[in-house]
Formats: C-alpha cells, structure tokens, sequence
C-alpha cells in the first residue's frame, strides 16, 4: 500500500476538521498530559476479514491509551468475547503494550476522536467518516463488519453507501451487500449491560454470527 493511500485512513495527531473535538484535545493535553490526546488509530491488521466499528474513543479508555476500547469496560467486555471465540490471542490487560493481538479482526471507530461527554455531534461524524471509507476500502478481504451502537451502524451504513431505511439498526441484525456482510450489535458500554440492555451471552451471539459471516 502506498503512502499516500495510508494517509487516507489515519488522521494526522493535530487533525483539524472537527474545531470542537481539536480544541477538547488540546485542553484535555493540559489536563492530562500523560495521555494519548489524539486520533486513536485502529487495532489490528488491513489484512482482517472483520471489521468492528465502534462510536468513538472514551476519555479516561483509548484516549489514555491509544488504542480502540483499552482501559475502559466496554474493552473488557469485547475483548473478552474476543478471546472467548477466538478472534483474539493472549491476555487482555488493558493497555497497549499487553500483547493481545487480533486474529483476523481489526477495531476501528466511526468518530476517532475523543468527544466531550462520549457524544459526538452529527457534523463530526460526518467529518470524520472519509478516515472510515477509506478503510474500509484498504481491506482487501474485508467480509464482514459488525457494528456496536446505532451511530456507527448508521455511520458505516452511510459509508457503504446504502440506505439506512433498508439497513435499520437493531441487535443482531444482520445484512449483506455484494459480498460484504453487516451485523449489528448493542455497543458494549457498561451502561447497556448495567441496565440489562445487553447481556454477555447477546453481545458474544451477535460477534459470533459476524466470526461466520467473515469465514473465521
């Protein structure tokens, strides 16, 4: 792949498109000094034949550390089921440099960029949706992606150019386009599982209709 083709999909540390989450960033580089603070790049290889497509990075989760759903409960949730189905190989201990590594996934979100109160705004979602396109097009065995939450759903939905009236969110739903197949999933926030919305046994049969779909 060429360089310019990998500056598509990674945005740069000082990304400016969106003024309100540069300047949270800046602020949260005085706050925190000891954190990432900058467009967390996706985990895991461009050769996966699964995608899961989160909402966004959480403050104190993968904008500390720099990588997607590290250091929060929504990771522990997912790489648990990860691992559990085997999708993911050694221990989960929620940082960067643990040793977990992906077997046949990559972890991405549709907002890579930290928002204020984990609630990106729909013109920052729209920004930051060419970074998605892009990687979704540089996965040359790309088979499947599996979508945590309504926004991102809506969002890769968008991103594959089709029509969100056909492709409504719902939990474990599941759609297909030419070749590529779309899961939906409640996201795994401990929010959802705290007040019943999502149970482990929900989200691992929703990860593992996707592991099927992708052929892993």
């Amino acid at each position: 792949m060429s360089k310019a083709a990998a500056q598509d999909y990674l945005p740069p540390p000082d990304c400016p498109r969106c003024p309100r989450l540069a300047g949270f960033r800046h602020r949260n580089r005085t706050c925190f000094p000891q954190f990432f603070n900058a467009p967390v790049p996706s985990f895991g290889g461009l050769d996966a034949r699964l995608l899961i497509v989160g909402l966004a990075p959480g403050l104190k989760g993968a904008n500390q550390t720099g990588r997607p759903f590290t250091g929060d409960y929504a990771g522990e949730l997912l790489y648990g089921a990860l691992r559990r189905l085997g999708l993911a190989s050694g221990d989960y201990k929620a940082r960067p440099d643990d040793g977990l590594t992906l077997n046949g996934v990559r972890i991405s979100n549709a907002v890579r960029c930290v928002p204020p109160e984990n609630k990106p705004l729909p013109d920052e979602i729209n920004a930051c949706r060419a970074f998605l396109v892009a990687e979704i097009a540089a996965m040359p065995n790309l088979a499947a992606i599996l979508t945590l939450g309504q926004i991102a759903h809506q969002s890769v939905v968008t991103a594959l150019k089709l029509k969100r009236k056909d492709h409504a969110f719902a939990h474990g739903a599941q759609y297909r386009t030419g070749n590529l197949a779309l899961v939906a999933s409640y996201h795994c926030s401990r929010y959802n599982t705290n007040t019943g919305v999502l149970t482990t046994a929900m989200f691992e049969s929703a990860l593992d209709a996707a592991k099927k779909a992708a052929g892993l």
